[in-house]
């Protein structure tokens, strides 16, 4: 399969080969020369090409080769290639299936589960469920069974799984021509004020953290990007959005709206774990920090996913209900919001 503009298959996935967290006693030392002391048979023109590529991170942030490594520091080596072999093992692992024929399986898959092996998760996947469950699955262009797009480990709900040859191609084709219909619930940090709107920008890999997508709204990095978004609730300092994606980049809705200013809630690696907006009342940090005890991830869900089945040539759409956690969180905003109305 060629290039896809719609999947989220780019290329852009690095996975963890190597790990060290520097020790108490640990002298300035360049990082390339601190590797070699760990990794067995590397060499220093190696670690400073990974280097250039952005792909020593240190403290999960890209470094150059002359970085000087300090005590505690967590130096990662990252690269565009799984570090085992043979990962793809079958494991019986529960699935939420939601729809299931001899062409597609439709699952809801749990905020936590990692969709397919790599990032230092090797096992407990949803790859390695569905081959547990379905035998011989279609691998598509990037050795991964199945998969036609995805979702992020933290992000809950729906994705659609071809099981033969044919309908990964079907399926590829759609997402390819953007007749796939996916919207997601979203709470975002701020009030929006726009009722409605599209979000428009490049998305690439960030070239100052290499573990985040970032936004090039003048198009020089990244390939397009476009989110159209409406407003469902505004809870005061947050709001409840639903998304429809026209493309379907990496961590696309979590950059595009970091971008306009209003990050994810409790999207840590976006930064929306912190409190980005409301007061400085010591009893809103507490409040705060009991929606991020409730919901521990970042406030995405994918709710609705529509297809044409490759087969008969219906038009299918599911929906998912919003998960305990994230409902949680939003009733605890609305009782927010309105004590707030009423103190007003």
């Amino acid at each position: 399969m060629q290039e896809n503009d719609s999947q989220d298959f780019e290329n852009d996935d690095l996975y963890e080969h190597h790990r060290f967290v520097a020790s108490i006693g640990q002298v300035p030392l360049r990082v390339d020369k601190f590797l070699m002391n760990f990794i067995e048979n590397a060499t220093r023109n190696k670690l400073q090409q990974a280097a250039k590529a952005g792909n020593i991170l240190v403290n999960d942030v890209a470094v150059k080769q002359n970085y000087k490594v300090k005590p505690h520091d967590v130096v990662r080596v990252v690269l565009s290639h799984p570090p085992h072999e043979n990962l793809l093992v079958g494991e019986d692992i529960p699935i939420d299936i939601v729809f299931e024929d001899d062409t597609v399986i439709v699952v809801n898959k749990p905020a936590g589960m990692v969709v397919h092996p790599g990032h230092g998760n090797y096992s407990g996947t949803l790859v390695n469920a569905l081959i547990h469950h379905i035998e011989n699955l279609p691998v598509n262009s990037n050795e991964r069974p199945g998969l036609v797009h995805r979702i992020d480990k933290d992000t809950s709900g729906l994705l659609v799984i071809a099981k033969t040859e044919f309908a990964m191609a079907n399926l590829s084709r759609q997402f390819f021509e953007r007749t796939t219909e996916r919207f997601y619930y979203a709470l975002v940090w701020g009030n929006i004020e726009e009722n409605e709107g599209t979000i428009e920008g490049n998305i690439g890999r960030s070239l100052k953290n290499r573990l985040q997508m970032a936004v090039f709204p003048d198009g020089d990095f990244g390939k397009p990007a476009v989110t159209h978004y409406k407003v469902l609730e505004r809870l005061t300092y947050v709001t409840l959005v639903q998304c429809k994606l026209k493309t379907g980049r990496t961590h696309q809705i979590r950059a595009h709206f970091k971008h306009i200013g209003h990050t994810l809630f409790n999207d840590e690696r976006y930064g929306g774990n912190e409190i980005l907006k409301g007061t400085t009342f010591t009893k809103y940090k507490q409040f705060v920090n009991n929606c991020f005890n409730v919901l521990p991830r970042q406030a995405l869900h994918a709710k609705t996913l529509g297809f044409t089945h490759p087969i008969t040539g219906k038009f299918l759409q599911f929906d998912s209900k919003i998960p305990d956690d994230m409902t949680a969180c939003l009733e605890k905003w609305r009782s927010y919001s309105e004590h707030s109305k009423l103190e007003e």
